[in-house]
C-alpha cells in the first residue's frame, strides 16, 4: 500500500457530523476508486464506491475533487456515507445500539471500477452516537418505556419527547444525537416493546401524558414545558398530544399525517376515530413494491371528518418537515390542511420547510436514503420514495431547522437560520 486516506476529525466522530476525507502518496493523475463499507449490528453490509483522478501532486481531496462515477457523481465530500446502498436489497440501515459506534472501513484502490486494481490505501473510521458525556438513561417508571438522554453538564436541559412510526420498538439514534446538541431527549417506545401492546389496536393518549409529567418533573429538564418530535405515525401522536396535554410548547413533525392514523384514540373520555383507507387502492411499482400513497382517504371530506386532530387547541407552534416525494402518504397535503385550519381559528401559521425529491425516511444527516424496506409489522415492502442526493441535502437542512426551533422555542435563543433548500 502506496497511498495515506487521512480523516479529520481523526479517528471517530458523532454520526451527524461531517468527516474531511483525503488522500496523499498517489501518482500525478492517478486513477483511484475509492470504496466505503460498514456493517450494521445484524452484520448486514452496505457499500458505496467512487471514481477520482488525483490532482497534479498526486492528492485527492474529497471537498475539492468531484467523483467522476460511481454510486454518485460531482462534488460530494460525504457521498461515501450516504451513498451506502445494502448488499441485500429492502434493508435499512439504522442504529439499534446507540452505545456502540459504526466502523467505516475505507479503501483506495488503483484505477477505476470494475476494473480497480489493488489495494493502495485503507483506514478504518469510526461514528458514533454518543458524545462525550452524554449520559444514556433507561426509564421504567409507572407504564413508560423509554431511554432518556442527558447532556454533559449540570443542566437543566431543555427537554423534548423523541417518537418514530408505525415500525414501533424503542428507536434511540435520533435521541441520543440529539443530546449532543445541548437536549435532554425522552425516546418513547409505545408498541413492540417489552411489556407494551405488540400491535396498536388502541392507543390511549395517558400513556404520553405519563412521559411527558415524567420529563417535567425530572430535576435535570428545563421547565415549565417540553417540545414533541415525532416521525410518521409518531408524528400525528405529536399533534395530538399537544392539542390536548398540558405541558408542550413546541412541536415538530417529519412527513406526519393531520389525522388520527393507524388506530382509535382515547383520552379520558373522548375518542378520535382512526382515518380509514381503502386498500384496494394500493399500486405495485415496477419493483414489485407496495405504493400505499392513495390508499389513505382525504381527512377533509365529510366522512372521515371526526379524525382530524384539533391543532388549534395547542399552545405552541408547530413545525412541519415535508419530503416532497413520500409515497407512503401526501405529508405535502397535510401540512397544507394543519396551515389552514390554524389560521382559520386565528393561529399562527406553522413553519412548513419543503423537500424536493426527498421521501418518506427523514432520518439526521448522512443516513443512507431508504426508498424501501420490509415493514416491521406489515411485513411487506414498502415503497417511500426519495433521491439519493436530494434526499441526504434535506437531512443536513432538516436536522438544522429541528435544532433551531427547538432551541428558539425551549431555550429562548432567537437565532434563526433560513433553510438553504
Amino acid at each position: 500500500m502506496a497511498a495515506t486516506v487521512t480523516l479529520e476529525p481523526a479517528g471517530r466522530c458523532r454520526w451527524d457530523e461531517p468527516v474531511h476525507i483525503a488522500v496523499r502518496g498517489l501518482a500525478p493523475g492517478q486513477p483511484v476508486t475509492l470504496r466505503a463499507s460498514l456493517r450494521d449490528e445484524k452484520d448486514e453490509l452496505f457499500r458505496a464506491h467512487a471514481r477520482y483522478c488525483a490532482d497534479a501532486h498526486g492528492q485527492l481531496d474529497l471537498e475539492r475533487a468531484p467523483a467522476l462515477g460511481g454510486s454518485f457523481t460531482g462534488l460530494e465530500p460525504m457521498g461515501l456515507l450516504w451513498a451506502l446502498e445494502p448488499e441485500k436489497p429492502l434493508m435499512r440501515l439504522v442504529k439499534r445500539d446507540v452505545q456502540t459506534p459504526f466502523a467505516v472501513e475505507l479503501e483506495v484502490l488503483h484505477g477505476h471500477d470494475p476494473e480497480a486494481g489493488g489495494l493502495l490505501g485503507r483506514a478504518v473510521h469510526e461514528r458514533d452516537f454518543l458524545a462525550p458525556g452524554v449520559r444514556r438513561e433507561p426509564v421504567r417508571v409507572g407504564r413508560v418505556r423509554a431511554t432518556l438522554f442527558l447532556p454533559p453538564g449540570t443542566g437543566p436541559f431543555p427537554g423534548i419527547l423523541d417518537l418514530f412510526g408505525s415500525g414501533g420498538g424503542l428507536c434511540e439514534y435520533r435521541a441520543s444525537l440529539l443530546a449532543g446538541h445541548g437536549f435532554a431527549v425522552l425516546a418513547l417506545a409505545y408498541f413492540r416493546f417489552e411489556d407494551l401492546p405488540k400491535y396498536l389496536n388502541n392507543v390511549c393518549l395517558e400513556y404520553f401524558e405519563e412521559a411527558v409529567d415524567f420529563m417535567l418533573q425530572h430535576p435535570k429538564v428545563k421547565g415549565p414545558s417540553v417540545g414533541l418530535l415525532g416521525f410518521s405515525k409518531g408524528g400525528d401522536l405529536c399533534l395530538s398530544m399537544a392539542s390536548f396535554l398540558k405541558g408542550i410548547t413546541a412541536t415538530a413533525v417529519i412527513n406526519a399525517c393531520v389525522a388520527n392514523t393507524i388506530a382509535p384514540l382515547h383520552y379520558k373520555d373522548m375518542i378520535i376515530p382512526n382515518l380509514s383507507s381503502d386498500p384496494g387502492k394500493y399500486k405495485i411499482t415496477e419493483s414489485g413494491l407496495l405504493n400505499l400513497v392513495d390508499i389513505w382517504n382525504d381527512p377533509l371530506e365529510k366522512p372521515h371528518h371526526q379524525s382530524l386532530i384539533p391543532l388549534e387547541k395547542a399552545q405552541g407552534p408547530f413545525l412541519f418537515i415535508v419530503g416532497m416525494d413520500d409515497h407512503n402518504w401526501k405529508s405535502e397535503f397535510y401540512a397544507q390542511i394543519a396551515s389552514e385550519r390554524l389560521q382559520a381559528h386565528g393561529k399562527d401559521r406553522p413553519q412548513i420547510i419543503y423537500y424536493p425529491g426527498t421521501g418518506h425516511c427523514i432520518d439526521p444527516p448522512y443516513f443512507p436514503l431508504c426508498r424501501a424496506s420490509v415493514h416491521a409489522v406489515l411485513d411487506q415492502p414498502i415503497f417511500y420514495g426519495g433521491e439519493p442526493k436530494a434526499h441526504s441535502r434535506a437531512q443536513v437542512d432538516a436536522w438544522q431547522q429541528i435544532q433551531t426551533f427547538f432551541h428558539k422555542h425551549l431555550n429562548g435563543k432567537k437565532s434563526v437560520k433560513p433553510s438553504k433548500l
